[in-house]
């Protein structure tokens, strides 16, 4: 194995790092368990629509075949950074809310998401390594930005992660043994990144979850008996649901594409900061532009458009590894899932719980990342102004009453439900306005003029 140290100590092996065999399936493995949203995403959308159990196993598919093909492009062509696509919270919001209108259920959801998508790919197009969605990327190197995009992103993802390891009055485990068995998840996983040494902390997440299955088998047992009767081999087929356009919902899908890309390309900065990797604004286009395709085959499919996974950002930062043949190898295992039912039920098996419990460790590691990029920042009245309000903003619209999210027109109702755009766009805006003079130190966070105090942050919390 030829390890490339990284250059700010966050990574024992870096981006472009080889791995033995085992290592490569290993690490795969251990992120496709860490997409939260793959487990979680596909069962409720087919239960919420009533879908028979072979429809609610091809969602299942498909969006474990989408991510594979985008994380393999982020991993070695476009991108090229250790960077895992799952399936994005803010287009299954969407096309849950879209699709339980009267006019045209999932067929119009999909197919309005599916233009929506075309467009942000053709947005996305880098030129010359130039794109229109590019420009947002000189926005991203400023730490305030930053550090507050990641923040919002788990702000917006935390609905998945505590709630589901709770579960519901119904589920089986509520609420003692789904807590009992996250917890054993949570301490397997932090007893293997401290005191396990690099073997172990290197598979932490697999120690943990299968420490958590193993405890929730005890109370309750496991059937596999849908792992039994499920077909082998997903047959994809062009819009499964049906097909109709509407420009709102148009309109509507392109606003929560917008967030994903914003905060997909807030942690690819942070990856490429911690491997010392240089990310200019053309290669950030390519990634997003990646991001689009897999809109683009999320839509004509059936799946959901994708975004950088935070637990498997996480990971990185857990195990110690950075190389991107580990989600190289992610993405070829999610394929291989993808297409074999069988195998995507058995990787269902793990219990909901579980699975929720290791997110919600690997979600606060990576919102604490925010708040330590946001101790770069040279904090003053302006700055303050801009972040606080940016912050409230898009914390606040969580916490809008349903009646008055009912009585406002659909396009608002998404801004005020994604943190991301609504947070996100203030923060963007209020910067542009109050705060254009910043003074050098806080400008081009991978640049020439990063203040040293950002080039050594990797090392905080080790």
């Amino acid at each position: 194995m030829s390890d490339q140290p990284a250059a700010q100590g966050v990574f024992d092996i870096g981006i472009n790092g080889r791995l033995t065999p085992s290592q490569f399936v290993l690490l795969g493995m251990q992120n496709v368990f860490g997409m939260t949203g793959m487990f979680v995403f596909p069962g409720i959308m087919g239960r919420a629509f009533n879908l028979p159990a072979d429809q609610i196993a091809y969602l299942y598919g498909m969006t474990f075949i989408v991510c594979g093909i985008i994380t393999i492009l982020q991993s070695i062509i476009l991108l090229r950074l250790p960077i895992a696509q799952g399936p994005y919270a803010g287009s299954f919001a969407a096309l849950l809310t879209v699709g339980h209108l009267q006019s045209g259920g999932l067929g119009v959801a999909y197919g309005s998401f599916f233009v929506a998508s075309l467009i942000w790919c053709v947005l996305s197009l880098p030129i010359r390594g130039w794109s229109v969605i590019g420009i947002f990327a000189r926005f991203l190197r400023v730490p305030i930005i930053s550090g507050m995009m990641v923040m919002l992103i788990m702000i917006q993802i935390a609905s998945v992660a505590l709630p589901n390891w709770i579960g519901q009055p119904t589920s089986p485990g509520f609420p003692t043994i789904n807590l009992l068995s996250g917890a054993v998840a949570v301490v397997g996983i932090v007893a293997a990144m401290l005191w396990g040494g690099k073997r172990f902390r290197r598979v932490a997440i697999l120690i943990g979850l299968a420490l958590g299955t193993l405890c929730y088998a005890l109370f309750s047992p496991i059937s596999l008996a849908p792992v039994v009767s499920a077909p082998f081999i997903v047959e994809p087929k062009l819009f499964p649901f049906g097909y109709g356009v509407r420009l709102d919902l148009v309109i509507v899908f392109l606003l929560v594409l917008i967030p994903a890309g914003m905060g997909s390309m807030a942690l690819y900065q942070t990856v490429a900061d911690w491997g010392g990797e240089k990310l200019t604004p053309g290669r950030m286009s390519e990634g997003i532009f990646g991001v689009g395709i897999g809109s683009v085959v999320a839509g004509l499919f059936g799946g959901f458009s994708t975004i950088v996974y935070p637990d498997n950002i996480g990971m990185l930062r857990t195990t110690r590894v950075g190389s991107r043949y580990a989600t190289l190898a992610a993405g070829l295992l999610l394929i291989i899932f993808g297409g074999c039912i069988k195998f995507d039920m058995l990787l269902v098996v793990v219990p909901l719980p579980v699975i929720s419990a290791a997110a919600t460790l690997l979600f606060g590691i990576v919102f604490m990342h925010g708040v330590h990029i946001l101790a770069q920042v040279e904090w003053d009245d302006r700055r303050l102004i801009a972040a606080g309000l940016a912050f409230l903003v898009g914390l606040g619209g969580l916490f809008v009453t349903p009646d008055a999210l009912h009585a406002m027109p659909l396009v608002l109702q998404m801004i005020l439900q994604q943190p991301v755009i609504s947070g996100g766009l203030t923060l963007v805006v209020l910067h542009s306005l109050l705060c254009s003079a910043a003074p050098a130190r806080e400008i081009a966070v991978g640049g020439a003029k990063q203040p040293k105090a950002v080039v050594s942050g990797g090392r905080a919390g080790h």
